[in-house]
């Protein structure tokens, strides 16, 4: 059977156009239209019979050039099937770029084809599709609103996961968090019409190097009775994001087949509001035996991460790692597309900001800095939840965080934001992925 047709879409640099060996017509029509291979723009090449011979694409100077700017590609081209050529530089990322920027959440509209993509023959087409899966996978999840996506049926999703990917899966649900020792997951959940949990995923031969991941699942954060303003409470269906994107991360792990025993804690409670909610005021337990006083009940992540960190800990694993859409603070201090990176391992925190740079999934080292550790003392309880002063917020959680974890040989944490306020290539407008590309291109180094 004959294979579609392909159009061609000619990747040219800034000031390259004599390279992309046109015609002189179409050389002509390009200089028409001001095409000189700025980044982005997009142009449709005319045939000698005035139908359509592909599309000139420009990814700007070589030396400034994104990592996946073909997203924009992506973005921009309608429905149809495409082949890349010209200054195509690294084909698996220009490949993985369009197919990230051909991103689009349906769910509630009518879904509108996308555009197709034939790898380069020098692309590793598998890692395309496996990096390329787990993105949709972390943004349909962040996108979809809380009414469709509360504990109950995130529940769901995360044993379908687990079931696609013939993980063992144990799940800790409502009271049953109190009799097992995870009082802070249920005080946060327990105000909510559907019970807090904690989902325990396990993947890999046991005699592998333990690899643990922890995800936030705050399927909706009102703030507590702390309650936040409207505008705060706009995004708050992202407060999933760091379960979401640990998730995209464990499918890349897994399709991939590292030689690791992978582990996934994910704890689900929705921060809400009614008789039973936990206060500004109280002393929570812990399951690591600290007690914690509530200074502010919209610091719930920390709470529940607490919890599932130690009980992440427990097993001492090589490497635990944790992602969280956890402080404003940390998007004060870098933006929404900077996550602040923690990491009690040197070594692991550079090769982490390393892979992130190589795969436009950028991390930047933040210091877990101990005399902040004092922000957060409590007069009545080991440790307040809340910073006694709106400085260092990013860092005193992370400092937070720091107390639930012992025994692990290596401990990350990322303070990520899950959502892309613009788009930019290879991100579309919306949720989005954050810290996958950079965790697995470190495991994969480590652990193929």
């Amino acid at each position: 059977m004959a294979q579609p047709k392909t159009t061609p879409v000619i990747l040219v640099e800034e000031g390259g156009l004599k390279a992309a060996g046109l015609g002189k017509l179409q050389a002509q029509w390009a200089g028409a239209n001001g095409f000189t291979g700025q980044r982005g723009k997009l142009l449709a090449l005319p045939s000698e019979t005035g139908g359509l011979a592909g599309y000139l694409f420009g990814v700007g100077a070589g030396a400034s050039r994104p990592v996946l700017v073909t997203g924009l590609a992506g973005a921009n081209l309608e429905a149809g099937r495409y082949r890349l050529e010209g200054a195509v530089g690294d084909p698996t990322y220009a490949a993985l770029g369009f197919r990230l920027g051909a991103y689009r959440f349906d769910r509630y509209r009518k879904p509108k084809a996308l555009p197709e993509l034939v790898p380069p023959s020098d692309a590793d087409a598998a890692e395309v599709t496996r990096l390329t899966e787990a993105a949709y996978l972390a943004r349909d999840l962040i996108n979809t609103p809380a009414n469709d996506l509360g504990p109950d049926a995130f529940d769901r999703e995360i044993r379908a996961f687990a079931a696609r990917h013939k993980m063992k899966v144990k799940a800790i649900v409502g009271d049953e968090l109190l009799k097992q020792n995870f009082p802070m997951i249920h005080a946060v959940g327990r105000a909510a019409a559907e019970a807090p949990r904690l989902l325990d995923l396990s993947w890999g031969r046991a005699s592998d190097p333990k690899i643990t991941l922890v995800g936030k699942g705050v399927t909706f954060d009102t703030g507590g009775l702390d309650i936040k303003p409207s505008s705060g409470m706009l995004l708050m269906k992202k407060d999933m994001g760091g379960a979401a994107n640990v998730l995209g991360l464990a499918h890349a792990i897994i399709d991939a087949g590292l030689k690791v025993r992978l582990r996934v804690l994910i704890a689900v409670v929705e921060n809400a509001i009614s008789a039973p909610a936990f206060r500004p005021g109280d002393v929570l337990p812990s399951r690591s035996g600290q007690t914690v006083e509530i200074g502010n009940t919209d610091a719930e992540g920390r709470l529940i991460l607490g919890d599932a960190l130690t009980l992440g800990d427990e097993e001492s694993p090589e490497l635990m790692l944790d992602m969280a859409t956890l402080t404003g603070a940390a998007r004060t201090a870098l933006g929404p597309d900077l996550p602040p990176l923690y990491s009690t391992d040197d070594r692991l925190a550079a090769d982490l900001m390393a892979a992130g740079l190589r795969s436009d999934d950028p991390l930047w080292r933040m210091p877990l800095w101990e005399p902040y550790d004092k922000m957060m003392d409590s007069k009545i309880a080991d440790v307040n939840n809340a910073g006694s002063t709106p400085f260092a917020g990013s860092i005193t959680a992370a400092m937070f965080l720091k107390r639930f974890v012992k025994n692990a040989k290596a401990w990350v944490h990322l303070d990520i934001f899950g959502w892309a306020p613009e788009a930019r290539p290879g991100r579309p407008f919306g949720g989005t992925d954050q810290g996958i590309r950079s965790v697995y291109g470190t495991l994969k180094a480590r652990y193929s």
